[in-house]
């Protein structure tokens, strides 16, 4: 069976040439001596192992473009609308222009789109990536200095700029909600943690308050972002004999997909089954039960990572203390696909 071969990286080149990355890198962008012993050999590296030099942050340091670009997961989720929005109107407002793409929540597409960005002169970048915090992307975009901002990610390592919520504290609040409406069995229905650092940072804080309560966590169910029927996938967990009186979904899209598996399997919400989702986006207003959510302000997280991207993009000294993740407040929106606990008829015929 053929297997696909990994195209070789800076690194690999670096490696192979046995000097450093940022020498690889003076080597590709013409900046190191011709005719050193350490550049031939970069020289050769490269032919040998086929590597093509990307795109990334040439083009930055020579021209102003007065335009910026954004790249969100998925166009589909109306989440990501509300800061396109937001970083759109501040761009508008100082001037510059937005260019737009998405990944379809593919991290082997981000390094992909960035370059075609990048390739446009983008005077600096606005991302939402699926790993923040390991993330090559992000590494190399570092190593050359481009200018860049998160959103909705909210990464531990310090040097970078973010806009977002605290993911885990929301998530904590969630389960205190449904603890404090009797729910003892309580389970996560989460997007593929390899494709988003915020569903894992929400599970994280669901686990660490379902044992600060006493509870025992159920193992999170992971689901494609995307996907419009789950009747496969939560079948067994909720016809369980004693299934999860809750659940809580990491996004709003998951959870309408959850509440529309449950009325499949004949299982009403909130009366059988409580449910609630993350991000607050309109729609979910519109629903019948409403949806409980955490709220995220998404046309503010816009607005501020675009400000924080036009200090970056001045430099200056103050450049570098703005590399830090921004937490905005998010707020918990009380629908009606929450109710009291029922009592399982298996544990009320094990009391008699």
């Amino acid at each position: 069976m053929s297997s696909v071969k990994t195209p070789p990286t800076i690194r690999t080149v670096a490696a192979r040439a046995e000097v450093s990355v940022a020498t690889v890198s003076r080597v590709v962008n013409g900046l190191a001596p011709p005719h050193s012993p350490a550049t031939q050999r970069v020289r050769e590296a490269i032919r040998e192992l086929g590597f093509r030099p990307n795109r990334l942050g040439r083009g930055l340091k020579t021209a102003r473009s007065s335009t910026i670009g954004l790249m969100i997961p998925s166009l589909a989720n109306p989440v990501f609308a509300g800061s396109v929005q937001g970083v759109q109107a501040a761009a508008r407002a100082a001037g510059y222009g937005v260019l737009l793409t998405a990944t379809n929540y593919d991290k082997s597409e981000e390094t992909e789109a960035v370059e075609t960005l990048l390739s446009h002169n983008v005077d600096g970048l606005i991302l939402t990536v699926a790993k923040s915090d390991d993330s090559e992307l992000l590494d190399q975009l570092d190593e050359r200095e481009v200018a860049y901002v998160l959103v909705y990610n909210q990464p531990s390592v310090r040097h970078r700029a973010a806009v977002t919520v605290d993911n885990v504290a929301a998530a904590r609040e969630v389960v205190e909600l449904l603890k404090s409406y009797g729910h003892h069995r309580i389970g996560m229905v989460a997007g593929q943690f390899s494709d988003s650092d915020r569903a894992r940072l929400r599970w994280l804080g669901y686990d660490d308050a379902m044992l600060r309560a006493g509870l025992e966590p159920d193992p999170v169910i992971e689901v494609a972002f995307e996907a419009t029927d789950l009747t496969g996938q939560l079948r067994a967990a909720l016809t369980d004999p004693d299934p999860p009186t809750a659940l809580f979904c990491s996004t709003d899209l998951i959870a309408v997909a959850v509440m529309g598996a449950a009325t499949r399997l004949g299982i009403q919400v909130p009366r059988d089954l409580s449910v609630v989702g993350f991000d607050g986006i309109a729609m979910t207003a519109a629903l019948r039960p409403q949806l409980t959510t955490i709220v995220q302000p998404t046309e503010t997280m816009g607005q501020e990572a675009f400000g924080l991207l036009a200090k970056l993009m001045s430099g200056g000294e103050e450049a570098e203390a703005l590399r830090v993740p921004l937490l905005l407040s998010h707020s918990l929106r009380r629908g009606e696909t929450v109710g009291p606990a029922r009592e399982n008829p298996l544990t009320l015929s094990s009391r008699r």
